[in-house]
């Protein structure tokens, strides 16, 4: 054993001094390091928890994709459900950042209104829904002339959110009723699949050469190169539908409705932007763990698919 003289004349053993220092070594790296511990920035940590996220997401999207899918080709009722469902969140989380922006909307309305619109489409189509737009302003009217606490702009967003969550999203299943078989089913996709291929074209497009800001302020990650990219991701789902006959849209009508159900759902996606920042939350709400909120996901459904149902009623096809 090699002993050696510590400075007090004490025989200590040198390979015990060795270790001694490696652990003083070891403890303060690890005391240098416990601020990055803490805040979750060490890099195992970083791919941990980029890896929950991911998984996380795509768990949920594939969920929430399956279900989708499963009522649309179920048929008509089951797509009603779904969207009753859809549209009843929407409103709940729309209904959630007004009053954190300061609004008293009355939910109660509110929330009635955007379960009665889904039904009344399944029931009686679009004048039905028209029909149920005009007792839900004459209901708003009244609820304003009768309470004094309630102010204009209270009733404004009691009206706008069934509108807005709900009476839009009905546009799925009034196309979704032109055909109750196949066609129907595959024609309901094809407006889903082109507000999809919008986003994520979007995206690709952008992350790989965006350098100009769409709209800096609302939403800092998109750029003009992106929407360039979405929209002709949205013209090829519906090229594509005309091309092999899965809906009778004739190729140039196919080019228009995917430039424009594309441009309303960039809309839609930015309007649900400038909500969320006007009251500073980064989601809608909680309900598909990874994604945020169910408005949050449905943005671009909205408008994009409201506008390919007037689309396709223009264009003689519904």
């Amino acid at each position: 054993m090699r002993l050696r003289r510590d400075r007090e004349g004490r025989d200590v053993e040198k390979g015990g001094e060795g270790l001694d220092r490696q652990i003083e070594l070891l403890e303060g790296r690890r005391a240098s390091k416990e601020e990055a511990r803490a805040a979750g920035g060490l890099r195992g940590q970083k791919a941990r928890s980029a890896t929950e996220k991911l998984l996380t997401r795509t768990t949920s999207g594939a969920i929430y994709a399956i279900v989708t899918l499963v009522c649309i080709f179920a048929g008509p009722l089951t797509t009603t459900v779904l969207v009753v469902a859809e549209a009843w969140l929407c409103c709940s989380e729309f209904f959630r950042i007004c009053r954190m922006g300061g609004r008293m909307p009355n939910e109660t309305l509110g929330l009635a209104a955007a379960l009665l619109f889904p039904v009344a489409a399944y029931l009686h189509g679009l004048l039905a829904c028209a029909l149920l737009l005009l007792g839900l302003l004459m209901v708003c009217a009244c609820w304003y002339v009768f309470t004094p606490r309630a102010s204009i702009a209270d009733v404004a967003v009691t009206a706008l959110g069934p509108i807005y969550t709900s009476f839009a999203f009905v546009s799925i299943i009034l196309i979704r009723r032109y055909d109750v078989g196949f066609t129907g089913a595959v024609l309901t996709l094809g407006i889903m699949f082109s507000i999809w291929a919008n986003d994520a074209f979007a995206y690709f497009v952008g992350s790989a050469i965006g350098s100009h800001k769409l709209a800096p302020r609302i939403s800092p990650s998109k750029s003009v190169e992106g929407f360039v990219g979405g929209l002709l991701g949205s013209v090829l789902v519906w090229v594509l539908i005309s091309v092999f006959d899965l809906a009778p849209i004739s190729l140039g009508w196919a080019v228009v409705m995917g430039l424009l159900v594309g441009i309303a759902a960039v809309i839609g996606d930015l309007f649900e932007s400038r909500l969320k920042r006007g009251v500073g939350v980064k989601d809608s709400g909680n309900v598909l763990p990874g994604h945020g909120g169910l408005l949050d996901r449905s943005d671009s459904m909205l408008f994009g698919g409201t506008m390919a149902l007037f689309l396709l009623l223009f264009g003689g096809i519904l």
